[in-house]
């Protein structure tokens, strides 16, 4: 195998990556590369190696083969230098439980020669707002805004974001988007790991999808969801349409009906459409709703992993 020399300029490269629990292997031959202002969603089932991948790339775990750089740098081997590179957001936060946000944020930026302004990014993620609580009298998604808040304090140019959006109202959604746009135009690199297949659509640059510890597809979002002219109606009925009208409505394409949701996957032809709508006519069908749509990164996700739960 050719080794590539690494580069001071590639804020993340992962060459066959893998790793083991015992005789379970949970990550099996992972590359990937990250660009500076690139955002990378890593996307898998639960158990599907993503956070085994990142606990890789940030020295929290040694890997059984593979290489990891850090500009250049091994997050093992060389981690202070990777660490005052890299900001690395939890889900689970890892925030001390009786410290009050702020007091947290001013002690992370004492380690960094250069840090970001406190005041300015507890403003900007509205920490202001609960500074005064503990971190174990604060929300779900409040102590996700001061996990992301830790992340950045050292200006760092490589992020891995787990789970950012999750538990956040929408409002605190729309700061945390304005938050990795800001980040992506300064040209900080960004791993973003999500179940929110709408959030990777909207804020990736690029996917990599993980399955059972190997990349099942990558590229830019519109490679990996395709060009394909595949088209998906949703319908939700009033009541539970009767078996005339599903077969029926089975003709037209692959359809998934779980009572009262129905969602019909069929070619591009407007004239599906009008059929579709000429049989909900015809069987007297009564909706709350319809949607026609191409397909998104969610429907790709399912094609790929599967609708079983894990």
């Amino acid at each position: 195998m050719t080794t590539v020399p690494p580069r001071l300029d590639v804020p993340l490269s992962i060459e066959s990556l893998s790793l083991a629990y015992g005789s379970r292997t949970v990550v099996d031959g992972v590359s990937l590369r990250v660009g500076p202002g690139e955002v990378r969603a890593l996307l898998g089932p639960n158990g599907a190696g993503k956070s085994s991948t990142i606990a890789c790339a940030v020295g929290l775990r040694r890997p059984a083969a593979g290489r990891i750089r850090i500009f250049g740098a091994d997050p093992l081997t060389q981690h202070s230098v990777t660490a005052a590179h890299a900001g690395v957001m939890l889900q689970d936060g890892g925030l001390p439980m009786s410290a009050r946000p702020l007091q947290i944020l001013r002690h992370l930026a004492r380690l960094y020669s250069a840090p970001a302004d406190v005041g300015e990014l507890a403003e900007r993620l509205g920490i202001d707002q609960f500074a005064q609580r503990s971190v174990r009298r604060l929300s779900g998604g409040q102590r996700q805004r001061v996990a992301l808040a830790a992340a950045l304090i050292g200006r760092p140019r490589l992020v891995f974001l787990d789970e950012p959006t999750a538990g956040l109202d929408p409002q605190a959604r729309i700061a945390v988007d304005e938050v990795i746009a800001r980040l992506r135009g300064e040209g900080v690199a960004i791993v973003l790991t999500t179940h929110d297949m709408a959030d990777a659509e909207r804020l990736a640059d690029t996917v990599t999808v993980i399955d059972h510890g190997r990349v099942i597809a990558e590229g830019s979002v519109d490679e990996v969801v395709g060009t394909t002219a595949h088209r998906t109606v949703r319908m939700v009925a009033e009541a539970e349409p009767p078996e005339g009208f599903l077969i029926a409505l089975a003709a037209e394409g692959v359809l998934h009906a779980d009572r009262t949701v129905l969602t019909l996957d069929c070619g591009p032809d407007p004239d599906a459409l009008h059929r579709v709508t000429g049989l909900l006519a015809e069987h007297r069908i009564a909706l709350r709703s319809l949607e026609w749509r191409g397909r998104s990164l969610g429907d790709v996700f399912l094609e790929l992993t599967g609708r079983a739960l894990r």
